[in-house]
């Protein structure tokens, strides 16, 4: 088997304090043609410096390639092959970007008249009557700002909703492989979040749902398919048993990218879910945003969505309908993510019911391709087939090789590193998504079947790496804890 050698990044790149040269400057300015500021008169002695501060001196074109080279060194979706399970790192079409840009949206101020407002507000109105589509549910709101404030959102509403009944259920099931956020939100919202097992092969175990839940259980929450790669044909049984003592069903739509288009999750009595628009519907995100989690809900759920909603009225302007008294209130802000929400618009639009079927059978295709490929070299704790991800936990501790080196290792092949030791210690999560090609999912496989064989015959290859990127391996700990963030010369 033949794997194309790395070409790694230069190593030795100049800093602007390095490049400058005295009295360049990238910017030329004017004449100054208001009256001159004395700043002396107008800012305290105090905080004024004795000097000018030493600030790096480049010319425009210099200034440019210096961060021109810099975004090359750097990680991009633009340029590598990103298989982060859980987090579905796709190529997203830049025409969306060019929607959400434009001045009609970018330019509206959250307080505009509604009448100045009509197009956007016909857009999200639309948008949510697509989600609750795709969702087999009601209706939606567009106000929660990604996952995790989906989920507090949904917990809100099922406790308004039991509040309603005259019940205060203060338990809420998670499943064993759960994302931590679910944990996390219940705590948020006053409830106590208790853990289901799951089987060996990674769907829910029916009896310990069974002998957990109770009149006191307000929810389960649960994400299908899993986060370990599995759906859980048995998700109908699991809204019976809850349904039948009173309680409701979540679902974390993290993995939507696995269902667009083929189940609908209203349709097997899930109550209340919440979408990742980052993820699934095409805004780039990662360090922390941009996000949108919309919540979709049964017709039950519908009053207490948050208000505003987006109505029509009878000759058809679009209004914010706020006279909704079971609402739980605003849960944010304004009125959502404008720019995710009309990146999404977009992105369902232009591939329509065929495209969104499509994403999914590429990406579930995409993911049990690989894992048909690398079976035989890295061992699959759950059986498949998969859905858009699956999890691999590498058996190469005898030979000193931990997941962090293969990790290391796929820098150098120029391959953006899975997710590890989540949901399971020392495992590495692969999500191709349905955006890659044959040839890279191809490339990608023989370069895992590469380091395997790097493993038993080098393994200090692996050890040691990366060797062809701009930093080599580091004392992690140590930058954690004692960074270095100032330049000096010596």
């Amino acid at each position: 088997m033949h794997t194309e050698e790395p070409t790694g990044l230069q190593s030795s790149f100049p800093l602007l304090f390095e490049r400058q040269s005295t009295g360049a400057s990238a910017v030329t300015l004017p004449p100054c043609d208001v009256p001159s500021f004395d700043r002396v008169r107008a800012l305290p002695e105090g905080v004024l410096r004795k000097e000018p501060p030493p600030l790096p001196e480049l010319g425009e074109l210099e200034l440019t390639r210096h961060y021109t080279g810099l975004a090359h060194r750097l990680f991009s979706i633009d340029e590598h092959f990103y298989p982060l399970g859980s987090c579905t790192m796709k190529y997203n079409p830049v025409v969306n970007e060019r929607a959400a840009a434009l001045s009609g949206f970018t330019d509206l101020h959250p307080y505009q008249d509604t009448e100045d407002a009509q197009g956007l507000l016909e857009l999200l109105y639309r948008l949510r009557c697509d989600l609750a589509e795709i969702a087999g549910l009601a209706d939606v709101s567009l106000q929660p700002a990604a996952g995790a404030h989906g989920e507090m959102t949904g917990l809100m509403m099922i406790t308004a909703y039991h509040r309603s009944r005259g019940e205060i259920r203060r338990k809420v099931l998670t499943s064993d492989t759960a994302h931590g956020t679910n944990p996390a939100s219940c705590t948020i919202c006053a409830r106590r979040a208790v853990s289901v097992k799951s089987l060996a092969d990674g769907r829910l175990d029916l009896d310990d749902l069974r002998a957990a839940v109770d009149d006191n259980t307000a929810a389960l929450m649960i994400t299908n398919p899993s986060t370990v790669g599995v759906y859980d044909g048995q998700i109908a049984d699991i809204a019976e048993i809850l349904h039948a003592r009173g309680a409701q069903l979540y679902l974390d739509g993290a993995n939507m990218n696995a269902v667009l288009g083929i189940a609908r999750p209203g349709d097997v009595g899930i109550d209340v879910m919440h979408y990742n628009l980052h993820k699934t519907f095409s805004t780039p995100h990662g360090c922390g945003g941009p996000g949108s989690g919309p919540v979709a809900v049964a017709e039950h759920l519908v009053p207490f969505l948050p208000q505003p909603q987006i109505a029509r009225s009878g000759d058809g302007a679009f209004y914010w309908d706020d006279a909704r008294p079971q609402s739980i209130g605003k849960v944010r802000s304004f009125y959502g993510q404008i720019g995710v929400l009309v990146r999404a618009y977009t992105y369902i639009r232009g591939i329509g019911h065929e495209g969104l079927r499509n994403v999914a059978e590429k990406a579930v295709l995409s993911a049990n391709y690989i894992a048909a490929r690398i079976k035989e070299r890295y061992p699959l704790p759950f059986p498949g087939p998969y859905a858009h991800e699956f999890v691999t936990v590498p058996d190469f501790d005898s030979l000193g090789v931990r997941e962090v080196d293969f990790a290391k290792r796929l820098l150098d092949y120029g391959f953006h590193p899975p997710t590890m030791s989540f949901p399971l210690a020392h495992c590495l999560m692969i999500e191709p998504t349905e955006t890659e090609s044959l040839e890279t999912l191809d490339r990608f496989c023989d370069t895992l079947l590469t380091l395997a064989d790097e493993a038993h015959d080098h393994p200090e290859v692996l050890r040691t790496a990366p060797h062809r990127m701009p930093i080599r391996r580091m004392d992690e700990v140590a930058a954690n804890r004692k960074p270095k963030v100032r330049w000096t010369s010596e």
